[in-house]
């Protein structure tokens, strides 16, 4: 009987605020949708960088003929600077690198014919005009800094470079992005919170009738609450609902169906993820329309 009469409750409070319920759903919707956005592209950015920096190399540019580097005054590394240099790395760097591969000129030259076959901007280059190097890969990317403090500096090394640099400016964007998204997801929850009290404040001075009835048989206040308290569960609850629906439909069709297709040597977020995050998003729901409903309601229906 009581669980009829709460039920009833909530179907008459939400057919009487159905504006500002359907303004509830709306900013919920957006706002969780902001939220969610932003924990895919964290996880979008993770597996970018799981993926590339697993393959990226060091690569230690020998010195060419002509280079007006410190460590190349002598000229084109010699062959004994490059046995020094292997020594050096297998030695010193040995539990750093995974795998060592050398590229001569000749090989650079080959992979260059590969690449730009018509040469590069117009200019035809030859073997003369590349460069030797060592491609390091290492047993753990972050760890850069050590082989560079190594070999930087050594006689016949022109330059260290590592390869993640050129994802860094990727990253970077996509953490921004991520955090754009965060902070207009916290815009929108605050909107939410805010509906959420309105809506409530609304159904409980309209119904102020129905809760002194409720007071003067002894309801308490949990049973007086609950309604109301419902009510914005519900509206929070569809909306986040509806926030879940959304980033499930733009990740199967605008990541999976098209974008994987047009780029498919990325890897990119999937469905799996959007359902994996769905629980955080309704948490977030019940907690927003909760914690909004309680302080609401200890103002205006306290018995």
């Amino acid at each position: 009987m009581r669980l009829q009469f709460v039920l009833t409750e909530v179907l008459h409070g939400l057919r009487r605020n159905l504006s500002m319920v359907v303004s509830v759903v709306l900013v919920t919707f957006i706002s969780l949708a902001f939220v969610g956005s932003a924990a895919l592209i964290q996880s979008q950015v993770h597996k970018l960088q799981d993926d590339w920096y697993n393959l990226v190399e060091v690569s230690v540019f020998l010195c060419p003929d002509g280079s007006t580097a410190p460590t190349c005054a002598a000229g084109e590394a010699s062959q004994e600077q490059i046995d020094s240099l292997r020594a050096v790395i297998e030695n010193e760097l040995g539990p750093e690198v995974k795998k060592l591969y050398f590229e001569s000129k000749a090989e650079a030259f080959s992979a260059f014919q590969e690449r730009y076959p018509d040469g590069y901007q117009g200019t035809q280059l030859t073997e003369a005009d590349m460069q030797a190097s060592f491609r390091l890969k290492l047993t753990d990317p972050s760890h850069y800094q050590v082989v560079a403090d190594v070999l930087q500096g050594r006689d016949g090394v022109e330059a260290v470079e590592d390869q993640r640099a050129v994802f860094e400016p990727l990253f970077l964007a996509l953490n921004r992005l991520s955090m754009l998204a965060a902070g207009l997801a916290v815009v929108m929850l605050l909107a939410a919170v805010l509906l959420i009290t309105t809506t409530i404040r609304l159904s409980a001075v309209s119904r102020r009738r129905e809760t002194g009835i409720m007071r003067l048989v002894g309801a308490s206040n949990l049973f007086v609450q609950l309604p109301f308290l419902l009510e914005g569960a519900i509206a929070a609850v569809v909306g986040s609902l509806l926030a879940v629906g959304g980033l499930w439909l733009g990740v199967r069709y605008l990541v999976t169906d098209w974008l994987e297709k047009s780029v498919d040597w990325v890897a990119y977020v999937g469905t799996g993820e959007v359902l994996q995050i769905a629980p955080l998003l309704i948490g977030i729901a019940v907690a927003l329309a909760v914690v909004s409903s309680v302080v609401t309601l200890n103002r205006y229906t306290r018995v």
